[in-house]
């Protein structure tokens, strides 16, 4: 019985890893995905080499993978260089939890991002359904400011497809998997982007 239950856990174990290799390769063999990830990069060296700044939002796991690529950027990837100008919305939780209480959580980002947003910065959003009204709003406000929007969602995209300037739309609907798609390439990113505005 133990040793059944035992090789069940392995199975599984197996089929998640395969299941994110076999998404993994499906995007490598997408040129559309490419062809956004690498517009990506170019507004975002872009808008840094103009003196403006790069932001993420997201919410829940999303909100840590968009704290984990502003920290990218901000502190450091591969080498030592000077900080970069990029930030995750959610983390002044006083503000956070001031304006949800006052004007609700779907206004948290929007609010943020017509106080400090400003033309030519880029809004990055993650939502892997792309219908966090958060963010919708948010972008919603970046487009009518001038910021850029390049929004990491799952299969369908979502609302985020109707108001986003760049849409990444992984090509599942399992959340997980998506997560990962969506913090693999943005180290991808990352990393493009470190190595273009920095001679190491």
């Amino acid at each position: 019985m133990e040793n059944s239950i035992k090789k069940c856990m392995t199975k599984e174990i197996k089929r998640a890893i395969q299941d994110a290799i076999n998404l993994k390769l499906e995007i490598l063999s997408d040129n559309n995905i490419l062809s956004k990830i690498e517009l990506s990069i170019n507004l975002i060296i872009s808008s840094l080499k103009n003196s403006n700044k790069v932001l993420f939002c997201g919410n829940g796991g999303s909100a840590a993978d968009a704290q984990h690529l502003a920290a990218e950027l901000s502190g450091r990837f591969y080498f030592d260089r000077a900080p970069l100008n990029s930030e995750a919305l959610h983390c002044n939780t006083s503000y956070l939890t001031a304006v949800a209480n006052d004007y609700g959580y779907d206004a948290v980002y929007s609010r943020m991002i017509n106080g400090s947003g400003k033309k030519g910065d880029i809004l990055v959003g993650l939502s892997t359904s792309g219908n966090s009204l958060n963010i919708i709003n948010a972008f919603k406000v970046a487009n009518s400011i001038g910021i850029h929007t390049i929004a990491f969602t799952g299969k369908t995209g979502g609302e985020l497809a109707n108001c986003s300037e760049v849409l990444v739309n992984i090509p599942s609907t399992d959340t997980p998997r998506i997560q990962e798609a969506h913090i693999m390439l943005g180290h991808i990113i990352c990393e493009r982007v470190e190595d273009k505005l920095f001679s190491k």
